[in-house]
């Protein structure tokens, strides 16, 4: 149970530190290019157009970073 809760800890932990270091993430849906390919029935490229999720960065924010930016936007509205 010690061993198992350490290990959580430690994950997290190094979570942290990765959302501090590098709060930008490449983008799952295009692999970081930026663009969607649409293809034909034949296979072929037909048209080239920017990542809805990316809107064409090729990053994305990483979820502990949205968090941590949440709270921080949270704690400063009810200390003003």
């Amino acid at each position: 149970m010690l061993i198992a809760s350490a290990l959580i800890l430690a994950t997290l932990a190094g979570y942290t530190l990765l959302c501090m270091a590098s709060p930008f993430g490449t983008c799952r849906k295009c692999d970081g290019i930026g663009a969607r390919l649409t293809l034909n029935r034949a296979g072929k490229v037909k048209r080239v157009k920017p990542c809805r999720r990316c809107h064409g960065q090729g990053k994305r924010l990483r979820v502990g970073r949205r968090l941590h930016n949440q709270s921080r936007e949270i704690h400063r509205a009810g200390s003003r």
